[in-house]
């Protein structure tokens, strides 16, 4: 127990500032910093004066910085203080999708400097990844991995693989081409470690690997990428051919962004904001949905005014509004994210979709029975004890609000099922719909519940005047 407290506690980017103010030689230098991650590395590097990282420049061989490198998002910031060759040459060891990466963070003068000065290699694949459109798979490949033919013997393919494990590091998977260079399969590294020499090679390839072609939309071909659980995928082109590979890596940065997509999606914005937008860009993503959403907030004000004659007699209900309001919210913006997470499976048939409807309702009328039961007990004790109310008219009260809230939880409920899957229907992103829609629609449907319920239960039937 107290070794793992010690190994926690470490400071290892401290541990690097301090080695790189030593007065250790170069290679004394270089030996220490081995034992160190290369994302330590690059949080010293962030910190430590203009001469100290002039030196870890030095110290450190080419493909080791590049990896630092990787690791530091404004890179930009330091290139004043290197050499603009050494640093081409540096991201030349870099992965292409890293590199590209690093460029893009980088002034359009400065990447086209940088580029131009890489070798016939290091720009094509940069090009090359460059050419995709952010949501494209192809953005977000890597040239780096390890390929062979299949007609190759155990011992070729083997001598094959060492040779290209010098400048490709992704080699758990080796990839399999024809004679006509098409994709044929896949082999597991340890597969062929531990194959005889006189085995086929044939018998190691997996025929039916999964792949994916490099002009998909990330967001129809993400759920079959997580489903396989590879630790890569190649990348094809319409001919087949492989392009690159997707890692795990990448695939969780993949996921990520989307991530944070679909939670900009569900604010009403078209795209995750940045901290270098500007002001007027913000405001384009967010200005149309708000002012359709005024008007629609306007809908539910006048809705409100409707049902005067009920607050004017029955005053004290419009405590309890924001309560119905609040937790019709929820309950919908809940059906709401598990509706859109379902609907990404392309493959969900009409009935599974009845299906979801039915059990969002369940789970809202149990959830709203639950918590309507719980109201009627605790506002009714609230208007007696602290309001001065007698127990029967207490409790007509709060049973208005406890059948309200369960009324309203069950709506929204199936609203917020519905609604996105109305807009997915007609082709209509729901989760940029939906978001915003939703939080009005159900303040509405709170709304009308709520005062239509106390109209009915306080005026009608109990006649409270």
């Amino acid at each position: 127990m107290e070794e793992k407290e010690i190994l926690d506690d470490r400071l290892y980017v401290q541990e690097i500032i301090d080695l790189l103010n030593s007065e250790l030689s170069d290679a004394t230098l270089k030996e220490y910093l081995e034992d160190y991650h290369e994302n330590d590395i690059a949080q010293a590097f962030e910190e430590v004066s203009p001469e100290i990282r002039k030196r870890l420049i030095s110290v450190l061989d080419q493909d080791r910085i590049a990896d630092v490198f990787s690791y530091i998002e404004d890179l930009d910031l330091y290139l004043e203080e290197m050499d603009i060759q050494n640093v081409a040459k540096i991201i030349e060891n870099m992965d292409a999708d890293d590199a590209v990466d690093l460029l893009e963070d980088m002034d359009q003068k400065v990447q086209d400097q940088l580029i131009e000065l890489m070798d016939d290699e290091s720009k094509e694949d940069i090009q090359l990844i460059q050419s995709y459109e952010d949501d494209e798979i192809g953005s977000y490949m890597t040239t780096n991995f390890v390929q062979i033919q299949n007609n190759c013997t155990i011992r070729q393919a083997m001598k094959s693989v060492v040779e290209q494990a010098g400048e490709n590091d992704n080699i758990m998977t080796i990839y399999v081409t024809d004679s006509l260079n098409v994709f044929y399969g896949a082999i597991s590294l340890k597969d062929l470690i531990c194959a005889r020499e006189n085995d086929a090679l044939e018998d190691l390839i997996v025929t039916s690997y999964p792949y994916v072609m490099d002009d998909e939309i990330i967001s129809d071909c993400i759920e079959r990428i997580k489903d396989y659980a590879e630790d890569s995928y190649p990348v094809l082109n319409e001919k087949k051919e492989i392009l690159g590979i997707i890692t795990a890596q990448d695939i969780i940065e993949v996921v990520d962004d989307e991530m944070g997509d679909d939670y900009a999606k569900l604010a009403g914005l078209t795209a995750e904001e940045d901290l270098n937008e500007t002001t007027k860009e913000s405001m384009k993503k967010r200005l149309p949905w708000l002012i359709a959403l005024l008007f629609l907030g306007m809908l539910v004000s006048s809705v409100v005014g409707v049902f005067e004659g009920v607050v004017s007699k029955v005053a004290i209900i419009v405590c309890f509004q924001s309560l119905i309001l609040d937790m019709a919210g929820n309950v919908g913006t809940q059906s709401l994210a598990v509706t859109i997470r379902v609907l990404m499976d392309e493959n969900l048939s009409g009935k599974q979709k009845i299906g979801l409807i039915f059990k969002e309702s369940k789970v809202g009328l149990c959830n709203g029975f639950l918590l309507g039961f719980l109201s009627l007990l605790c506002i009714g004790l609230y208007l007696i004890l602290f309001k001065g109310y007698d127990i029967f008219h207490g409790f007509c009260i709060s049973g208005c609000v406890g059948i309200a809230l369960l009324v309203a939880m069950i709506i929204s409920s199936i609203v917020g099922t519905v609604v996105p899957m109305f807009f997915h229907k007609i082709k209509v992103d729901p989760a940029v719909a939906s978001g915003p829609l939703i939080t009005t629609v159900n303040d509405l449907v709170a709304v009308i519940t709520y005062y239509g319920m106390a109209w009915l239960l306080l005026i009608e039937i109990f006649k409270f005047y």
